[in-house]
């Protein structure tokens, strides 16, 4: 049997997002004046209805491409979202549990070598990596902005290492929140408490998936499918993504 588990979070105007959206609705009963027409000339006087967002690329469940890092990585120009490869995104999904990890906290390399240890599997090339947090419980509140571990350089470096282009989190982002990343460069001046996580990136390439949800549906750390296809918007960094997990029970 086939189960498809939604790994998605909705755009939708919420506190947990940094920055609005805002929906502009053409009413079924308003869309025949757009073409001249009456609503006598539609069934049930309804013509068709449209609506026009405005939006960040980062809003709601998206793929971060490397050109949202810098604009080149690895000596090259960064690859904008239509430049990823489909290959990456059609992969055998791994859960790395490191729900131990608080809000502000960083999880390092080490948090992720346990999490594949105890998850019982080994890491392979073009895995999709999904860093269960928790901590999209905190969706629909401000806190979910602000309450949530995430990932240092070295932590990023060891998955691109073992092969992985796709690096999934269940957070408003990969790295550690604003607020604890400011708190920490103002008060060492140290450069590399900005963004470790993204900035790998100008290094070696790689993917983001942000604002996962539903990690805890799936009903084991390894064998299920990760589809993750950014939709195809031309010459910019990022783009939202359905993420859909695909298992295959007997």
């Amino acid at each position: 049997m086939r189960t498809l588990i939604d790994l998605s979070l909705p755009i939708q105007s919420t506190p947990s997002e940094a920055t609005p959206v805002t929906v502009a609705t053409l009413e079924h009963h308003e869309a025949p004046g757009v073409f001249g027409l009456s609503p006598h000339d539609f069934p049930d006087g309804m013509g068709i209805s449209n609506e026009q967002i405005s939006l960040t690329t980062h809003t709601g469940t998206h793929m971060d491409a490397p050109l949202h890092y810098g604009p080149f990585s690895e000596g090259r120009p960064a690859r904008k979202i239509t430049d990823i490869p489909l290959s990456w995104c059609y992969n055998r999904g791994v859960r790395l549990d490191v729900r131990h990890r608080g809000p502000g906290e960083e999880i390092s390399a080490a948090d992720l070598k346990e999490a594949v240890a105890s998850a019982g599997t080994e890491l392979a090339p073009l895995d999709i990596v999904l860093i269960w947090t928790g901590c999209d419980r905190l969706w629909g509140s401000e806190r979910y902005l602000t309450d949530y571990p995430g990932l240092g350089r070295d932590a990023v470096a060891y998955l691109v290492e073992q092969g992985v282009r796709i690096i999934g989190v269940d957070t408003w982002g990969l790295d550690r929140p604003v607020e604890a990343m400011l708190r920490d460069y103002r008060a060492t001046g140290d450069h590399s408490y900005l963004w470790p996580a993204h900035l790998y990136g100008r290094e070696r390439e790689y993917c983001q998936l942000e604002k996962l949800a539903n990690l805890h549906l799936l009903p084991a750390s390894f064998g299920f499918q990760v589809l993750c296809f950014p939709v195809s918007i031309a010459g910019v960094g990022a783009a939202w993504t359905r993420v859909v997990a695909v298992v295959e029970q007997d």
